[in-house]
């Protein structure tokens, strides 16, 4: 398996997406070291914001309004897209807040929406993580620290 790996897709507004890792390789963990959004349609004809989540919690996080002293929120991304009309371009600011001290032993959530009030429309996103090797005692720590987080 390769020190890095991508998981990418495309997720209707408002829904999550289980991040898998189980039956991955026994004796290594990953950290979340990127997150990105991007609109999946109407791009440059229509404002759009779109927001995104990551979390170990066993329920999704609402990523309009995500609460940083949650233990479990591993990534934030925030993309707004400002239409100037047809023909003028955007403004495009990824915006990424990432834990990468989290080391993953377990599924997360993963949860986008386009913020703009009545949106449909589906984003999206791509998420970089780094294979870490763990001796026995520290996949020990990070999988009891993600089950508590998860169990809570």
């Amino acid at each position: 398996m390769p020190s890095e790996f991508i998981m990418k897709g495309q997720t209707s507004t408002g829904a999550s997406e289980v991040l898998n890792f189980g039956g991955r390789n026994k004796g290594y963990g990953f950290k979340l070291t990127r997150f990105e959004l991007w609109p999946a349609s109407a791009i440059g004809t229509t404002g759009q914001e779109l927001v995104g989540s990551v979390t170990a919690n066993n329920a999704a996080m609402d990523p309009i309004n995500p609460d940083f002293e949650d233990p479990g929120l591993i990534g934030v991304a925030y993309f707004p897209m400002t239409s100037l009309g047809v023909g003028n371009s955007g403004v495009n600011n990824m915006i990424t807040v990432i834990d990468d001290s989290f080391v993953v032993t377990q599924d997360l959530i993963l949860t986008v929406a386009d913020a703009v009030s009545g949106s449909t429309l589906s984003v999206n996103w791509l998420c970089k993580f780094e294979k870490v090797k763990l001796s026995q005692s520290a996949e020990a720590v990070a999988n009891y620290n993600q089950f508590t987080i998860f169990d809570d």
